[in-house]
């Protein structure tokens, strides 16, 4: 790993002349700021290293604390700027190509240093090359002290923010006011910089209490805290009995307290994951687990020289001053807050992020901290908060395999490069890993059962395979059926991004984004999944962005309505009496793909709909409790559309058949600007494009009859016969 060293504020360096003696793999730029006017640079001399390639810092600049500052961004932005300004789908986010031995190879490195102090700051070069705009992360390390607690989220963390880690030597013993002081500094610098973006705290551990308490004395700056088992809950931590014993303990044995203390901090089967490829072949994945954990055994005695003795008591009893500081100032956390935490609690929208391991195993729970439980305290005690599981996960989270950080990030709706969060804007793109993730590990099954099969139809009207009819270039309204709970979303999403490298933007029900339908006994819901691959709350100014961004928007004038449709109305066009998407299309010159779906007869069968459940005591009190707080965006002028009546229907399972898309002949309304004033001609145009969905499924239903893999042993039978990852399973000839 390459690492840039920089300073927001460092203090004077005791050790520079001993680093330069020694052969190093990571060259440092000594900084020694006497204070934030006057600063001066003891050193500056750029070291190139060339002995192990990758594990290098190169740094060389001079100069004062705020042109150090402006000179670091112009290095970081120097090749990002030459580049275009937006990530494309399916990007490379790195996630897998770093591994816990890479921490621990950089740690040891950092360690030969050897110095006192003090706490310096440094920005991995792996998160070189942000784009415009992007806001500053900071991260504040656990009590190993490293600043590397994000290895593994360096390169994808390092697209969308400007990174900057803090590094506390093993010899350094600034009290924990003075590690305070030093954040505080930090961030009222970058405020000044850019005042009107937020800064983000992303604390594990010890570095949770310090975020927590620089916000408290903060409350007027825009900041986002990320608490990774915050150590505020020292106090009934586990650790507690090591402190008299590490006392008195002699030196010879450290060791030993180390390597079970790398088992305490962490789950070593995770983190010997996280470069396991999840689509290896069963015996490939236990051989590279076996060769991954035995490597990982080895680095565990390491931990003794990351944390020392000394160091290890003087950090246990940082943590008890750490965590009665944090905890007293809780109630002075002011900022909007955004809490992720364990327990199933009210979820609410704001900008502090605790995230916890669900201790539920024997292997797989935080040791060290009873983290669980301090998530469900800090959540009654912090203004506002949103809960997120991490079920079988240790104490080091951010260094096992899982989900990425920034998919987090992204996945809560939290990341916003203004004091203003745009889901337009702001939005980045999936990259491949949480596509991969998303279609092997959570709908991977699904897709496996329905065989989805995509047609569309060129210019001169001819159906084809494939999504060849819709145009590539935006923008593009894709109109048409929602089917039953939304469950052709999606093969309609995977489809676009794999044939076509198109991000299909959804424009979904505002509940999806209030926290009242997410699941939250769930590790990550999957409304979390639906805002990752760009869902959007459907209201007239969003599809005004979206279509002035050129994008290509997914849009279901039946809405939940359609979705969650009565017995007997499979394939029914419930739409509203007038046109609501039609002028805002010609407006921007947009086409229009009228598109069908058909398949959720072959999957399930309605036993009990809204009607019937009303019908059962208690049951109806609950939905129409919940209908009391629906957030209703349409009346009753759009007819039955706007009925909020509504609830998930019982359902009985059939043997899978196959789901079929057809995407019609595009309609531009470029030209068509006569449609923005004479009301005739828009509904003239939205009757022909509700014809034309119609039309879409019938096809669809008449067709598939012809089908011989139409049901699931057929299918499973051909894939056995003809195995092949490009080449999906025949169906019938357009």
């Amino acid at each position: 790993m390459s690492y840039l060293v920089m300073g927001f504020r460092v203090s004077p360096f005791s050790s520079i002349s001993s680093w330069r003696s020694r052969k190093q793999r990571f060259s440092f730029q000594a900084q020694s700021f006497d204070g934030v006017r006057n600063s001066t640079v003891l050193s500056s001399k750029s070291v190139n290293v060339n002995d192990i390639g990758s594990s290098s810092v190169n740094v060389d600049k001079n100069g004062s604390l705020l042109s150090a500052i402006v000179e670091k961004d112009k290095i970081v932005n120097s090749n990002s700027l030459e580049e275009e300004e937006k990530i494309t789908p399916l990007w490379n986010d790195g996630y897998g190509s770093r591994s816990v031995h890479d921490y621990f190879d950089a740690a040891k490195e950092m360690n030969k240093f050897n110095d006192g102090g003090p706490p310096r700051w440094f920005c991995p070069l792996d998160c070189a090359g942000p784009f415009k705009n992007s806001p500053t992360l900071l991260f504040l390390p656990g009590i190993d002290g490293t600043g590397l607690g994000l290895t593994l989220h360096h390169k994808a963390l390092g697209k969308a923010f400007k990174v900057h880690c803090l590094h506390i030597p093993a010899h350094d013993r600034t009290p924990f006011e003075g590690l305070v002081k030093l954040v505080e500094e930090a961030i009222k610098l970058e405020h000044a910089l850019s005042p009107n973006k937020p800064i983000y705290l992303v604390g594990e551990s010890l570095g949770g209490c310090l975020a927590l308490a620089v916000a408290a004395r903060n409350p007027a700056i825009d900041l986002v805290l990320i608490l990774v088992n915050p150590a505020t809950s020292f106090g009934r931590s586990k650790l507690q009995p090591l402190l008299p014993i590490l006392e008195v303990m002699p030196d010879e044995l450290h060791a030993t307290i180390s390597f079970l203390l790398g088992f305490i901090i962490g789950d070593p089967v995770k983190m010997a994951l996280v470069n396991i490829g999840n689509s290896l072949p069963p015996t490939e994945k236990v051989e590279q687990l076996s060769n991954n954990l035995t490597s990982l055994l080895t680095y565990l005695p390491e931990l003794a020289d990351i944390i020392p003795r000394d160091t290890l008591l003087w950090k246990l009893k940082l943590l008890k001053s750490a965590s009665s500081y944090a905890n007293s100032r809780l109630h002075a956390v002011k900022a909007e807050v955004l809490v992720l935490a364990r327990f199933s609690l009210t979820l609410h929208f704001m900008p502090l992020i605790i995230i916890v391991c669900t201790a539920t195993s024997v292997c797989g729970e935080d040791k060290m901290l009873p983290s669980a439980n301090e998530a469900q305290r800090l959540g009654g005690l912090l203004q506002n908060y949103k809960v997120r599981n991490f079920r079988n996960s240790g104490h080091t989270i951010l260094l096992e395999d899982g989900i990425g950080l920034l998919t987090i990030i992204k996945a809560t709706c939290m990341y916003r490069q203004s004091r203003r969060l745009d889901l337009v804007r702001d939005f980045i793109p999936p990259s491949i890993t949480e596509f991969r993730y998303i279609m092997d590990q959570v709908v991977g099954l699904f897709r496996s059962l329905i065989g989805s099969v995509m047609f569309s139809t060129l210019e001169d009207g001819t159906i084809v395979k494939g999504l060849s009819g819709v145009p590539d270039e935006g923008p593009v309204l894709l109109v048409g059926y929602h089917m039953l709970m939304g469950i052709e979303l999606t093969s309609l999403m995977e489809e676009f991004l794999s044939q076509k490298g198109i991000m299909v933007r959804g424009i979904a029900h505002p509940e999806m984004f209030t926290g009242k339908v997410e699941n939250l006994s769930s590790e990550f819901p999957l409304m979390d999944w639906v805002k990752v691959f760009g869902g959007v709350p459907v209201s007239p100014s969003n599809l005004f962005r979206l279509l002035s961004a050129k994008s290509h928007v997914l849009l279901y004038p039946g809405g939940v309505r359609e979705a969650l449709h009565f017995k007997g109305e499979e394939y029914k066009l419930i739409w509203p009496d007038h046109p609501e998407f039609v002028r805002m299309a010609a407006r921007f010159g947009a086409t229009i793909v009228p598109f069908g779906a058909v398949g959720e007869d072959d999957i399930a069968k309605i036993i009990l709909d809204y009607n019937d459940l009303m019908k059962i005591p208690i049951v109806n009190n609950y939905i129409r409790n919940s209908s009391l707080d629906a957030n209703k965006f349409r009346d009753e002028t759009s007819g039955e559309v706007a009925n909020t009546n509504l609830s998930l229907p019982v359902v009985q399972p059939k043997i899978p058949g196959r789901f079929y898309y057809m995407f019609g002949k595009p309609i531009r309304t470029k030209g068509m600007e006569n449609i923005l004033k004479d009301k005739e001609a828009a509904n003239k145009l939205y009757l022909k494009i509700k014809c034309q969905v119609k039309h879409n499924i019938d096809y669809l239903i008449n067709k598939r009859e012809e089908d011989p893999y139409r049901n699931l042993i057929n299918r499973k039978i051909y894939e056995a016969l003809h195995p092949s990852k490009t080449d999906p399973t025949p169906t019938f000839k357009p």
